[in-house]
């Protein structure tokens, strides 16, 4: 019971299911906040994290590191084997499989080098019991199972030992497996999603055996269907929004969102601007010339930049969003108040994409995290319901594709 006592204890918790409509000072949320286990369910990792150009055991440049999740109190995270999508043969399989082999070693880095403030879980019990400990908890996700290729039967098992507990479909553009929620036509990608392939229905299988949740974010509509009506276990969404909400290729329709219901899975509502509404094209412009200013439109720009040079940058930065009607937590909740419409409270969750585009204003990196809570608070969410959102979901979930896998 570490961990809550951290949080105090002595605080009388709020009655499950009563809605906090009151006005609460930023003391009681964080309280609140504390009581209640969170988790990020996409949180990406650059090119040399956890080395000497990046300690995440520091307050680094990025949206996420470890003193960043214990100021904001964000319990655990998700970090993203991610691959680009390269052409569908040997060379490109074996490009992204490097990609994939690097950044799953960096991940490990990073948990063996602090073993005192965060463990690694493969289950959702473990989840419960690193977060009793008091210490953070590193998940494994994967976006993009195109590097796996057409070894499947190899690679599937291999990343399930590792302690992977999700694999998208797809990214941008089709692979082997099924079609992308963004084809690209100029590589002769069909408008219409063409579903899931042969391999692809052996991929979800797969999945299912080893304990993997299928995750359908960057997943076309057609292909998203038939790998939740497929799946003998529950199915994620792990960063996506709602497309009633704002008509972007990236969000869940409302049929999406029945379908993860009726699956027993779960919608994690993103955090990423440009999939909440639309953004200032002067802001856009503003960002892209600034970068370019800095020199991080080119590999290793930020890494050539001093300290002083970086500051300058994030203030410059800070001072742009300001200037600019931006998007908001407001905005990323009102995607979670329609999903929780749509398909339950039980089915919808929270998700910043933090490091990988991610980022509003208000929850522009992981210590502001307190703030997605105040949000939820004011819309009249009880604090059973938003324990639920942060982490509840996720795990029941976790505990249904568990359940599923074959022993």
């Amino acid at each position: 019971m570490l961990r809550k006592l951290i949080a105090g204890a002595a605080i009388a918790p709020f009655i499950a299911g009563a809605a906090l409509t009151q006005e609460l000072s930023e003391l009681e949320v964080r309280e609140i906040h504390d009581r209640i286990l969170t988790i990020d369910t996409h949180v990406d990792i650059p090119t040399g994290y956890a080395t000497h150009l990046i300690d995440p055991n520091t307050w680094t440049r990025l949206q996420v590191d470890l003193p960043k999740m214990r100021a904001g109190g964000l319990d655990a995270a998700f970090f993203i084997v991610y691959v680009q999508q390269r052409d569908l043969n040997e060379e490109g399989y074996a490009t992204a499989r490097a990609r994939a082999e690097e950044t799953y070693q960096a991940i490990m880095r990073m948990v063996r080098a602090n073993p005192e403030r965060i463990a690694l879980a493969t289950t959702a019990d473990e989840v419960e019991e690193i977060y009793e400990s008091g210490r953070l908890i590193a998940l494994i996700g994967i976006e993009n199972s195109y590097f796996m290729g057409e070894n499947i039967e190899e690679e599937v098992p291999l990343w399930a030992a590792r302690g992977a507990r999700y694999a998208s479909i797809t990214h941008f553009r089709n692979n082997q497996f099924g079609g992308s929620s963004n084809p690209d036509l100029s590589a002769g990608d069909p408008m219409e999603d063409p579903g899931l392939t042969d391999l692809g229905r052996r991929l979800v299988e797969l999945l299912n055996d080893h304990g993997i949740m299928v995750d359908i974010s960057h997943v076309g509509p057609q292909t998203s269907l038939e790998a939740i009506q497929m799946s003998r276990a529950p199915v994620i969404a792990s960063h996506s929004g709602a497309r009633a909400v704002y008509d972007h290729p990236r969000n869940l329709t409302d049929e999406l969102l029945e379908a993860l219901r009726d699956n027993g899975g779960v919608a994690q509502i993103v955090a990423f601007r440009s999939y909440l509404r639309d953004i200032d094209p002067g802001l856009t412009a503003a960002i892209a010339e600034l970068r370019s200013e800095a020199g991080l439109d080119q590999p290793g720009g930020w890494e050539r930049m001093t300290p002083e040079d970086r500051a300058a940058y994030q203030e410059r930065l800070r001072a742009l969003r300001a200037e600019y009607p931006d998007a908001t937590v407001a905005d990323m909740a009102d995607h979670i108040d329609h999903a929780v419409r749509v398909a339950g409270i039980d089915h919808v969750g929270i998700v910043s994409d933090f490091d990988g585009g991610g980022g509003v204003r208000g929850w522009d990196d992981a210590s502001e995290t307190p703030n997605v809570t105040a949000e939820l608070l004011r819309r009249g969410y009880s604090e059973e319901d938003i324990a639920k959102l942060w982490g509840g979901n996720v795990l029941r979930v976790m505990r249904g594709v568990e359940a599923a896998a074959v022993r």
